[in-house]
């Protein structure tokens, strides 16, 4: 066959072969490496919810700072801090199980990784949710480092207690902003603050006491109450003096004719509904 006539029938083939892996749509476009994007959304795990479309549960909490459930109800919610050592977990739980009462810890990441069986055991038996990794002061992060230290807290506290966490994120500090709290929402995660913080991580040294704990605690009573505690000591001494405090609070509560509810409950039902 003449060379000429050859070269012409192989260009023929290639162009009918490249046009046929052509989608009739056009060339097809080539998705974006993950390794490349900065978005908070492709970072987020697959286990929080998508924020666009039809608000779900969650998301009807996003845009501001969460410092009461959302009820009339005479209900309060206690929550811990655990962002030092374990000191005190094992009682506070034996506390909240001889009561029979629901809490919701905040963990770091860092302590998940330092302590996993005391984040497994905070997470058998109630609500864990995101307390930062390192718990630096956000409002000198940039957008993308408080994505890295929202998800790296998240993958910790999943790997050290086999559990989900809640979709909720408490700021070190609590110093919110409205951009950190834009930051978060975009991850999926709802500001849960507090409406009093009894100051026993304080201790004893810093003049603290069982009974100034239980009365900051009662000084903010109020439907949707949600108090603040902490677990371990900044110090590494003394022992938990909000984990003496908690029979104390309880009854406390209870003698104010109020009871205590779960945080669980603001993802199931949102804040279309009164907390239960």
């Amino acid at each position: 066959m003449n060379r000429c006539i050859l070269r012409c029938l192989v260009a023929v083939a290639l162009t009918v072969a490249g046009t046929a892996a052509v989608p009739a749509g056009g060339p097809a476009r080539t998705a974006p490496s993950a390794a490349v994007t900065d978005s908070p959304a492709a970072a987020r795990p697959a286990a929080l919810p998508p924020t666009h479309g039809a608000p779900g549960p969650v998301e009807e909490l996003f845009g501001s700072e969460i410092r009461r459930m959302p009820t009339t109800r005479r209900v309060v919610a206690l929550t811990f801090n655990a962002a030092w050592d374990e000191t005190g977990v094992a009682a506070a739980l034996a506390v909240l199980r001889e009561r029979g009462e629901p809490a919701t810890f905040f963990l770091t990441g860092r302590f998940a990784a330092h302590h996993p069986a005391a984040a497994r055991a905070m997470a058998a038996e109630h609500g864990v949710a995101n307390h930062s990794y390192g718990h630096p002061r956000f409002g000198a992060l940039t957008t993308r480092e408080v994505s890295e230290e929202v998800l790296r807290a998240d993958r910790a506290i999943r790997r050290a207690s086999g559990a989900t966490p809640l979709p909720f994120f408490r700021f070190p500090y609590s110093a919110t902003t409205p951009r950190g709290i834009a930051d978060v929402n975009a991850l999926g995660f709802a500001d849960i603050e507090f409406t009093a913080d009894t100051n026993g991580y304080l201790g004893t040294a810093r003049g603290m006491t069982v009974r100034k704990a239980v009365d900051r605690a009662m000084d903010g009573l109020t439907p949707g109450e949600i108090i603040q505690m902490h677990v371990g000591t900044p110090d590494g001494h003394g022992p938990a003096l909000d984990v003496l405090a908690l029979p104390r609070l309880i009854d406390a509560v209870h003698a104010r004719g109020y009871r205590i509810a779960d945080l669980r409950s603001m993802v199931g039902k949102g804040l279309s509904t009164d907390v239960s």
